[in-house]
């Protein structure tokens, strides 16, 4: 991710303002969090999103109401706080995203790309032209789990001191929305070149793709080990376009075909 790689200016007449308008891109961007369980936190996440530009903010299967105390830790970004949107499901928060970025301060076996927010930020600002982007932040308690985690193309990672790495959810955020709000500010963003598949539709892809490899034994349901995860790190890194998921859906269809 090199910064020095950025283009020419957004072109107007394609839908798109100028970097100090800020609006589409930052406004493209979605702050989801995940069972969350102090209201204050919700509050401090919205003030943090709406001083730096960013209004999407999505719930996902909240552990605490928008309340009285959300509301006084959100200060002016009551509006930001009241819109958002609750979810059952992580997969329901991000069927629609171009990209899903995981906020994690943890190790994990079989990584996905991972990146600080300032590497980061440019790509995500890119992407947030053609569709929503999504930045996912885990509970105050368990952070997200490892299927949460393989939910998302990319890991971020916060540099923290290494003996002390537990940073305050609304902290995290503010972090995050900051590094954009920069990125904005101070470069020009191309256009993709591609248009990047929805999350629905590389999740769609991964089940059909696992039901075939039952299909034709090579995947043992019963001693999986780790043929998925490490399918889902491939296609991570590489980064699906919409026509690529086409011609996978082919693939599959045509050794289904085959095999009748």
């Amino acid at each position: 991710m090199n910064l020095a790689s950025l283009l020419p200016p957004l072109q107007e007449d394609a839908g798109f303002v100028s970097a100090k308008a800020l609006t589409t891109p930052l406004r493209q961007v979605r702050i989801v969090l995940v069972q969350t369980s102090h209201p204050g936190n919700l509050g401090a996440v919205a003030r943090a999103m709406k001083v730096m530009g960013l209004s999407d903010l999505a719930l996902v299967d909240p552990k605490c109401e928008i309340d009285d105390t959300a509301r006084a830790r959100a200060s002016g970004a009551v509006d930001v706080l009241e819109a958002a949107r609750i979810f059952s499901s992580l997969d329901d928060a991000l069927a629609d995203t171009v990209l899903a970025a995981a906020c994690t301060s943890r190790r994990r076996d079989l990584p996905h790309p991972a990146f600080t927010p300032r590497q980061a930020a440019p790509e995500i600002l890119r992407l947030a032209q053609t569709g929503p982007v999504a930045v996912v932040f885990g509970s105050e308690t368990f952070g997200l789990s490892n299927e949460q985690l393989m939910k998302c193309r990319w890991l971020l990672n916060i540099p923290s001191n290494p003996d002390y790495a537990s940073l305050n959810l609304g902290a995290a955020v503010q972090v995050l929305a900051y590094e954009l709000r920069c990125t904005q500010e101070d470069a020009v963003l191309p256009l993709p070149e591609f248009e990047a598949a929805p999350h629905s539709a590389q999740e769609s892809l991964l089940v059909e793709m696992e039901k075939m490899l039952v299909e034709i034994e090579f995947l043992d349901p019963a001693n999986p080990k780790r043929l998925m995860p490490r399918l889902r790190r491939f296609f991570a890194k590489a980064g699906l376009e919409s026509e690529e998921v086409a011609i996978w859906r082919g693939i599959l269809n045509a050794v289904r075909a085959r095999r009748r």
